[in-house]
């Protein structure tokens, strides 16, 4: 009891004090989450959005596809990404392997599924309220994309904060293709695997801290944002 009294004082420690080791990991990962979503955000909103709005042969099975993939677990998109950019895959002549950019491309994978498919169901949600209305102002589904994704612009950003949960709570891909390397590809999900294992608990805690608060801090962001959506759609 008096150790893990001790490893929570020294860990509430190293937060306050910003700790160089704490906070070099914690940029890290921000980093690699953030610009992650950023690009699962500039692939998934538009993709889901077609889904949603046109209609084509095989509609059907993207829509499902795109739902199916939500669930992907992690370490196999590890193990995918991991051989395409090993040295002997296709994308090896890059470089890419345990590097920040590989992790990136694994949440990458793992988030614009979930993106997409959120965003396709706000938007058909949408279309299916304001189409007649629409297409009475001589707008189609191409016209009206602007102003569909306008009116859901809260639902939309809650799609995007929820890859950026996924991304940030993510171990197994970025273990696999970034190595865990100290002061180069060494996460917080990742360390604190790593420290645990070591016996670490005091930096294993700090990290564990600081990722519940992302963690509260994106929740109780949703929460405001459905909130808001709800009091101007009353």
């Amino acid at each position: 009891m008096d150790d893990f009294s001790s490893a929570i004082m020294a860990a509430i420690s190293m937060v306050v004090r910003l700790d160089p080791n704490l906070t070099e990991i914690v940029g890290l990962s921000l980093k690699v989450s953030l610009g992650a979503v950023a690009i699962a955000a500039i692939i998934g909103l538009p993709l889901g959005a077609a889904a949603a709005l046109f209609r084509f042969p095989g509609r059907n099975i993207v829509v499902v596809f795109l739902n199916a993939l939500m669930g992907l677990p992690p370490v196999v998109v590890g193990l995918i990404v991991y051989l395409l950019i090993s040295r002997s895959g296709p994308l090896g002549v890059f470089g890419l392997l345990f590097t920040p950019a590989a992790m990136i491309i694994a949440q990458v994978v793992l988030v614009t599924p979930i993106i997409a498919a959120l965003t396709r169901q706000v938007v058909e949600g949408l279309w299916l309220e304001y189409e007649e209305q629409l297409r009475s102002l001589g707008a189609d589904p191409v016209r009206a994309l602007p102003t569909l994704l306008w009116d859901g612009r809260f639902a939309l950003i809650t799609a995007v904060l929820a890859g950026f949960g996924r991304a940030s709570a993510e171990v197994g891909a970025v273990m696999i293709v970034g190595g865990n390397i100290d002061h180069v590809t060494r996460v917080m999900t990742t360390s604190i695997a790593l420290e645990v294992s070591k016996g670490d608990l005091s930096l294993a805690l700090g990290l564990g801290l600081i990722l519940l608060t992302l963690s509260t801090g994106v929740n109780g962001a949703v929460f405001l944002i459905k909130d808001v959506a709800e009091r101007r759609h009353a």
